[in-house]
């Protein structure tokens, strides 16, 4: 399993419990303002063994509430149905992160059990989307599936998007609002520059830009949020 990394507590990853946070390497998106840029192409050694992670689990037995499984893309990985397998024999809520582009594996995990909580990056409004995640031409109907399958309620979930001046701005939400109407629970998240983003030279926004975007978007979810702020 390509293991990247371990945070081995967060309070922010997974709202009202304590978590660590297992990162994957590889993605099938390139967007530019991606923080952990140096996971997406491989291969890279692994920073730790399944092994490890799962010993490390076993000691926090607990202590922690959960784990998170983000990337990169965690559903890129044939061995992921494993990996998570093992987390729930150990007896851990998982949440998974993904950006919704293979909704039949992700509704497989949760027919099985090994899926509790779902957080998808949508990434902007669908006539953005391709320019946002860098992948011209990007067919949008997975995306659209892992939407719907969302909505449909089977598992708790939440949407969320980063803000970044480069790529957002009111019409952009406004279309989005639209495009997830029906959401449980949606989040704008403002983007921070960091040395690990794809490409330099990206900002965020102000609180009142992000608030003015969370009322575009209201109207059409059940609740927005502000995260970053």
């Amino acid at each position: 399993m390509d293991i990247q990394g371990l945070q081995s507590m967060t309070l922010l990853d997974w709202p009202g419990k304590v978590a660590c946070t297992v990162f994957l390497g590889g993605c099938d998106f390139r967007c530019p303002y991606c923080h952990n840029a140096q996971l997406l192409e491989g291969p890279f050694p692994p920073a730790m063994t399944q092994r490890e992670l799962l010993d490390f689990l076993q000691k926090r037995q607990g202590l922690l509430d959960g784990v998170c499984l983000t990337g990169g893309e965690p559903l890129l990985h044939p061995g992921l149905d494993n990996l998570l397998e093992e987390i729930k024999d150990l007896g851990y809520p998982v949440k998974l992160d993904t950006n919704g582009a293979h909704p039949q594996r992700l509704a497989g995990l949760w027919e099985r059990g090994l899926v509790d909580y779902v957080a998808m990056d949508v990434k902007n409004s669908p006539s953005r989307y391709p320019q946002t995640t860098g992948a011209p031409g990007l067919d949008l109907a997975p995306i659209r599936a892992s939407l719907d399958w969302l909505l449909g309620g089977r598992v708790d979930y939440e949407l969320r998007t980063t803000a970044v001046r480069q790529f957002h701005d009111g019409e952009a939400f406004r279309e989005l609002g639209a495009w997830i109407r029906g959401a449980r629970r949606y989040y704008i998240q403002n983007f921070t520059p960091r040395d690990t983003v794809l490409c330099p030279g990206l900002s965020g926004f102000d609180r009142q830009e992000l608030e003015g975007f969370a009322q575009l978007v209201a109207p059409f979810v059940e609740r927005v949020e502000l995260r970053g702020v």
